[in-house]
This record gives C-alpha cells, structure tokens and sequence, in this order.
C-alpha cells in the first residue's frame, strides 16, 4: 500500500513507520524539524529497551507530499481535532477525490467533519490506545505496545477488513468495531479521566484524584458522559487494550469506596505523574485546547438530548479560556477550592450552560 501520513504527531508518526517497517510505502507531512531529522536518522522508535529505525518519505507541506510521491491508497490523518477543518479544506483543494482516509484523532466530531468534504464512504475511523510520546523530533517512545487500535467504518456496513489485515501485518494489534460512534464515545470516556483538572489546576492525575472533592467531580463528569451516551441510543465499549464498559457499569452501582479503588488505580497506572493531554496544549501556546472535542462534544451533545451536563461545561468553558489567557491560568495553579467553585457556579445554575 501507499500510504500518506498527513499530520505527523506521536501518533501518526507511529503509525506511518510500523507500516514502513512492514514494507509500506509510506509518506509524512510533518513540521519542518521533524522532516530535517527524518531526513537525516530516520524515524527512531523506543519500545522497553528495544530501538527501531523506519525509514520513509517526508516532507514539509501537502503539495510536495502530492508532488513527490505516487497515487496514495490510504490517507491517514494525524493532525490535532482543532487543525483539522484547515488542514482538510487544503486537502480538498489539491485532492477533491481522495482515496480513503483515515481519521485518528482523539475526541468527538472528527469523522463529520471530514465526511462533509469527501463523503461517509471514504472515512475511517480509528481510536488509538496505545500511548506514544516523542522524545525528539524523529524519536518516538512507545509507552505501552500491548494496547492497539480499533476500527470502524463510517458508512454502515462497509467493508474494512483490508485495512485492519494492513495494521495486523505490520505488528499493530487491529480490532473492527461496528458503530465508530460507541468507539470514539467510549475513547473520549477514557480520554477525559483526569485530563481537564489536571490541566487547570497543573498537577497530576494521580496526584488529584487523592484529593476527595476533586475525585468526586470527576465521577461527577463521568456520569454526566455515561448518561449523554445513553441518550444517544449508544453504550460504552471496550476498545483494544482499554477496558472501557466494565469501568462505565461501575459507575451506576457501585459504592464510592469501590469507585475511589478502582479508578484510583486505573488513574496510577494509566497517567500517573505524566501530564495529559489538555495540559500539554495549554503549555504549547497555541492559545487553542482539545478540550473542545471532549468535554466541550459532550456538553454539547448533552444540551441537545436534554441531559443536564453542568461539570463537562464548567471544565470545557473554563479550560478554552486559560488556553486563549495564560495569566489567567496561573490564578488556578494548585488552587482546587477555586475550580470547586467555578464548578459548583455551573451545577446550582448560576451560570448558565
């Protein structure tokens, strides 16, 4: 297969070399840093005390990426949910017809943004468990490979087994799903676990979630999540490598010591001191935060099935704004009681949401 990587993050980077390596022809449109050292090592990847080496095509723009290399079969894109209208729009212009394309971002509403340009029979969905890090701008690390990616098409009953037969041939664990929806839902439930609070308030997960009111919203906006998926006719799954469901059940029984236990755990083992995602979009300045294709979806969603989403609002209203102002940010630093407050604003209606 020819493959194009449009969007070179941890993930597609990853991506794009494990099917280098697997003898795919494959091209990556990343950033000019990450292009210059491709261009002079290779793609390196740290798995435990293994190093991997893909060589591979990159570039620094769509255009050459086009210009330089022979009709794609698959167009996997890698930017952040909050590039992407852009970089589709761009992909339009020099590509109207594309072949299919692969959507990999976390969050909710990448695959209808990009169906509005080509169409629901040219988009795959994708939720990529398998947490991934760069160490340098051709060195990714591989956290954890026992994790993988599940699949789904988004026209309804489309064939994909090609595409999850490419991923398990080149050393990806694969798994199709039925309904993208439940997947990418399901993903986002696990993505917003300790990711917002953390962000505002600058400290880790596992350091937070020992900190019982801060725990207690947290199953708070978990539960809000669980009850807008069910709204939508959808339920929680398990995804490949991520228990999702189990931990989605435990939410409407059990008691608030199993709950503590439980997601305590998932919290120390999953994130830990490693800061999320949300975190590291506020301190690249970009002023923009995914909290959007989270909290802020599923707020949305919420407002419009008619569940009450007061927490999911609270942190997505509060998270866009310290991304757009940085000295506003510093004021929630440490300080859990002021986003308590900001909160509670939301959940006894002084705010409206």
């Amino acid at each position: 297969m020819n493959v194009l990587v449009y969007g070179s993050g941890a993930v597609g980077g990853y991506i794009g070399g494990m099917l280098a390596m697997a003898g795919h022809e494959v091209t990556l449109i990343a950033r000019p840093d990450t292009v210059e050292a491709i261009h002079a090592g290779g793609l390196l990847f740290t798995e435990g005390t293994s190093r991997r080496r893909a060589s591979l095509q990159a570039y620094g723009s769509i255009e050459d990426g086009f210009a330089y290399s022979p009709p794609f079969d698959l167009i996997i894109l890698g930017m952040k949910s909050y590039d992407l209208d852009a970089a589709v729009q761009q992909l339009a212009e020099i590509c109207p017809s594309p072949p299919m394309v692969m959507c990999i971002q976390n969050g909710i509403g990448a695959e209808e943004m990009v169906a509005r340009w080509f169409g629901n029979e040219r988009i795959l969905s994708a939720a990529v468990t398998i947490p991934i890090s760069r160490l340098e701008p051709n060195h990714l690390w591989v956290q954890k490979a026992d994790r993988g990616v599940g699949l789904a098409p988004v026209e309804p009953g489309q064939d994909i087994g090609q595409w999850v037969a490419m991923f398990r041939q080149s050393g990806i664990d694969c798994r199709a799903l039925p309904d993208y929806r439940a997947m990418k839902w399901s993903k986002a439930f696990l993505n917003i676990m300790g990711n917002a609070t953390s962000a505002i308030l600058n400290r880790p997960p596992a350091e937070l979630y020992r900190i019982d009111a801060i725990f207690d919203l947290e199953m708070r906006m978990l539960r809000e999540t669980t009850g807008v998926i069910r709204s939508l006719g959808l339920e929680v799954i398990n995804l490949p490598g991520a228990s999702a469901r189990p931990l989605a059940r435990l939410l409407d029984f059990a008691p608030r010591f199993l709950l503590h236990f439980v997601f305590g755990r998932v919290i120390a083992r999953g994130r830990g001191d490693k800061m999320p995602s949300f975190y590291l979009d506020l301190v690249s300045g970009k002023g923009q935060s995914e909290i959007r294709f989270h909290n802020g979806a599923i707020a949305e969603a919420g407002r419009r099935v008619g569940v009450a989403v007061p927490v999911n609002s609270a942190l997505n209203d509060l998270l866009v704004e310290l991304a757009r102002d940085g000295l506003m940010w510093q004021a929630y630093q440490g300080q859990p009681d002021r986003l308590l407050e900001h909160v509670r604003q939301y959940e006894q209606g002084e705010v409206l949401n």
